[in-house]
């Protein structure tokens, strides 16, 4: 499927109601809006927000852990003991100090793991049980960070993300440039924005 596909299906779906497919697929959406002068053709604004940056991994897919043993050779990073979590052992608090003990370069936190450690955690703890607590621990983390002064934050991985996104109550975001296809950076309103990557784990 080449980029001429997608703009020819989204040419062919000007008048459904309801898409739904791979993030690939927006692509020949914007010429319709386009088209009905709904939309502008102009490429977003560059939206720069500075200040400290974080990185959070939720995913273990197999892209994000080649993506993360990639970061890990420039910059800091944590892998968080899940069992410790599932013990109550590990906290956000403690997620939070690595982050900021680290700033300007990018630190990264993540519980990624190879499937075989992944089923493992699930058979001793329970699949839905580790899930639901990790993603409430990159919550958690997430809101903590923010309140700290991290201005810039990437989350990698769809449920992550989502509970990041849902923790942090951040209402309307605005669409900026594009990071890669499907990847746009978002960015926070009012007086201190935050700007955010959100990515899915398998992209």
């Amino acid at each position: 499927v080449f980029e001429d596909d997608l703009v020819a299906i989204g040419r062919a779906c000007d008048s459904a109601k309801l898409i739904t497919g791979g993030s690939g697929i927006a692509l020949g959406l914007p010429a319709n809006f386009i088209a009905a002068g709904e939309a502008k053709g102009a490429p977003p604004s560059r939206m720069a927000v500075e200040g400290p940056e974080a990185v959070l991994a939720g995913s273990c897919s197999g892209a994000t852990r080649g993506q993360i043993d990639h970061h890990k050779k420039r910059h800091p990073t944590l892998a968080i003991d899940v069992d410790a979590v599932m013990r109550g052992q590990t906290n956000a608090n403690q997620l939070v100090s690595f982050v900021l003990d680290n700033p300007g370069r990018a630190p990264l936190v993540y519980s990624s793991a190879r499937h075989e450690e992944v089923a493992r955690l699930q058979g001793v703890h329970g699949r839905e049980h580790v899930a639901q607590t990790l993603d409430a621990l990159f919550a958690d983390t997430a809101c903590k960070l923010i309140a700290s002064g991290v201005r810039r934050l990437v989350v990698a991985g769809g449920e992550t993300s989502g509970a990041v996104v849902s923790a942090l109550e951040l209402g309307a975001l605005k669409i900026g440039p594009e990071i890669d296809p499907g990847v746009p950076v978002l960015v926070s309103g009012g007086a201190r924005p935050i700007a955010l990557a959100l990515k899915s784990g398998n992209f």
